[in-house]
């Protein structure tokens, strides 16, 4: 790398610069995703109640995905000249959130901050959608086929949270551990 995010070399058809800007949307990308599946065994470990079985196997495929999901984001960093930076202490470092609130507790309760979660990790890549796409369809690819995924993982959430009237209980909340709160009542 010339400069942190600059490439030495990229993919045929891109600049460097280009393929530095894609990087630096991947490692997000990646940190986002990474986090997302730690996340999701923690929930996976820390349910209990009426809901527990149902919602303990309905994560362990999600896990399996995401962790699909970061293998191909980090080879596609790779791809385009770039290095994939995988660790805790990178993804710590550079997340802007904060580690996910909730610990042993209700199924639903875990479901209604799994909500929150899930709601800004999809508007983060849909952004990253929209920027990769212009500047290379292959990455602009690649996210969308993640964004329709990780959409239908939170309708499989929302299901859980779902009113018969069609709103969902955590509306309005601002934090995890408030959309927790709400799903538990």
């Amino acid at each position: 790398m010339t400069r942190e995010g600059t490439p030495r070399y990229t993919v045929p058809g891109l600049t460097v610069e280009d393929g530095g800007t894609l990087i630096e949307l991947l490692q997000q990308r990646l940190h986002s995703l990474n986090d997302l599946h730690l996340t999701l065994k923690h929930v996976h470990w820390n349910v209990v109640g009426p809901h527990f079985i149902a919602v303990h196997q309905m994560i362990d495929p999600q896990v399996d995905s995401v962790r699909a999901m970061a293998d191909d984001v980090a080879e596609r960093i790779a791809a385009l000249g770039g290095v994939a930076h995988g660790t805790p202490g990178a993804l710590v470092e550079a997340r802007p959130w904060k580690d996910y609130s909730i610990g042993r507790a209700d199924a639903i309760a875990h479901l209604g901050a799994l909500d929150l979660v899930y709601t800004g990790l999809l508007e983060e890549l849909r952004e990253a959608v929209e920027k990769s796409g212009d500047i290379d369809p292959a990455t602009e690819d690649l996210l969308i086929g993640q964004l329709r995924d990780l959409e239908q993982f939170q309708w499989f959430v929302r299901a859980h949270l779902e009113t018969a009237g069609g709103s969902l209980i955590t509306a309005g909340a601002t934090t995890e551990k408030d959309a927790a709160k709400q799903s538990a009542s």
